[in-house]
């Protein structure tokens, strides 16, 4: 499966309570979740990601809460991939289960700028910058894994599969 779209470009240590603040967990609706998606670290985010765009952030993306409304608030704002040097293990794992694809790769993270259009082969584990004309490679998601992703999550996996 491939993506394609513009980059938000993000630094290190994106906290669960940034990508989606504690004051809007009165819900699990997506929906609701994906207005205030990132609205405490950039205030146009909501009215500037397109369906498709791409998160580029720093190390320890997705760290403080274990919360699963930050993958969900991602994903449902349109997000279709989070590169980041690393990953929270808690948020690594919630993505998976939400079905919201990511990829570790710091060569993408630095050579990568906000606003460049950027394509990800997730069998390939490929990262091509468009803009710049330069790819970069990160470890694919094992098979099994994939499907999970593929499905839309851990749930909708389990259902397929019963």
């Amino acid at each position: 499966m491939k993506v394609s779209g513009k980059v938000f470009k993000y630094g290190d240590n994106i906290d669960t309570d940034v990508i989606i603040p504690a004051r809007f967990l009165t819900t699990a609706d997506p929906e609701l979740l994906k207005v205030h998606c990132m609205e405490d670290l950039d205030s146009n985010f909501v009215n500037e990601v397109s369906q498709g765009d791409i998160i580029v952030a720093g190390k320890n993306f997705g760290c403080g809460s274990s919360r699963e409304h930050a993958p969900v608030a991602i994903k449902a704002s349109g997000i279709s991939c989070v590169i980041a040097e690393d990953f929270a293990r808690i948020f690594y794992r919630n993505s998976i289960n939400m079905g919201l694809p990511i990829l570790e790769c710091k060569e993408a993270v630095e050579g990568i700028d906000k606003g460049d259009e950027v394509e990800v082969d997730f069998e390939e584990g490929l990262i091509v910058d468009k803009t710049k004309d330069l790819v970069f490679k990160a470890k694919p998601f094992p098979p099994f894994i994939q499907k999970i992703i593929d499905a839309g999550g851990l749930v909708e996996y389990t259902k397929g599969n019963a």
